[in-house]
């Protein structure tokens, strides 16, 4: 090696020294704010939530010495902030109990998804990791919060006055404030999954357009194609004295409608939610588009679907 590469040599590594050095002292604030009610559960359940959760989703995140390494540390801090956005568990008794349930149910749902703990996170994180028997222990933590009683009186008698509002359908196809218009021609697509929510005891259907169906077939799924629309059923789930379960009364409709162009601020799809049998729009404005986003978020890396199809 002559004199001159040497000089090159030494100059870059000097230089990369500096920058490695120098970025050290860029380091976007961490505030481990106290808590003004953490979350309370059983020991089992509450010892899995901080190892799996707490680190970003709540005011007593522990930095290991890897963690406080830029650039290492400006994603952690963005984990962070994000996390405790969506969720903090330090915050937990400024929920109401059916908000707690809701995100519960979500967290869990991730989970068992596979989109948390976030992958590059678990990697170096490996104490994160949740197990098949942790998953068990969180769904039996939760469906115990909200299980029904057999013949729910109210459900029932909520199923019976729907019964009555029927008798006057919607004739005026109600749109979403994004612009999404209900479309009631979902009753003629095939299913393609089932979901329950156990923190709210409804039950769902998922169901598939034309071009849905042909992509499972084809497994042309990653990403899936232009003119896909889904749309997700809940209604009440009651449960006779024997176990078996129903549907109950109607609550709401979701739609997920890809146009990668069209909606290519609300990443690729188009959403919409409409409740009751009178098919109420939900969001006050097009902006209720970011909840949507936010909750599929960690399921980018399957085009932002939860729900994979059934498959004979």
């Amino acid at each position: 090696m002559n004199r001159s590469k040497r000089k090159y040599i030494r100059q870059a590594v000097i230089t990369a020294v500096v920058l490695f050095l120098a970025i050290q002292f860029i380091r976007p604030k961490i505030d481990n704010l106290p808590a003004t009610g953490d979350f309370k559960a059983p020991p089992e359940v509450k010892s899995i939530i901080e190892r799996a959760c707490y680190d970003c989703h709540s005011n007593a995140t522990n930095l290991r010495w890897y963690d406080q390494i830029s650039p290492i540390y400006w994603q952690v801090a963005a984990h962070v902030k994000t996390g405790r956005e969506e969720l903090n568990f330090s915050n937990w008794d400024s929920l109401a109990p059916a908000d707690q349930k809701g995100l519960l149910w979500e967290a869990v749902n991730q989970v068992a998804a596979g989109a948390m703990p976030i992958k590059n996170y678990e990697f170096v994180h490996p104490s994160a990791k949740v197990s098949d028997n942790d998953l068990a222990v969180l769904k039996n933590y939760l469906m115990g919060m909200v299980h029904d009683k057999p013949g729910d009186t109210a459900k029932i008698n909520a199923l019976d006055k729907q019964y009555k509002e029927l008798q006057n359908p919607v004739t005026k196809l109600p749109k979403a404030a994004n612009g999404v218009t209900y479309i009631p021609d979902y009753k003629n697509w095939q299913p393609i999954s089932t979901t329950e929510r156990f923190d709210n005891g409804t039950m769902r259907v998922i169901f598939g357009n034309d071009v849905a169906v042909k992509a499972i077939r084809e497994n042309n799924i990653h990403p899936w194609p232009n003119g896909t629309i889904f749309a997700k059923v809940a209604w009440d789930q009651l449960e006779d004295k024997d176990g078996n379960t129903t549907t109950g009364a109607f609550k709401q409709i979701e739609y997920m409608i890809k146009d990668d162009k069209k909606y290519a601020s609300t990443k690729g799809w188009g959403w919409a939610r409409f409740k009751t049998p009178k098919m109420v729009p939900y969001g006050k404005d097009a902006l209720f588009t970011t909840e949507c986003v936010d909750c599929h978020e960690p399921l980018k890396n399957e085009d932002y679907v939860f729900t994979m199809p059934i498959k004979n």
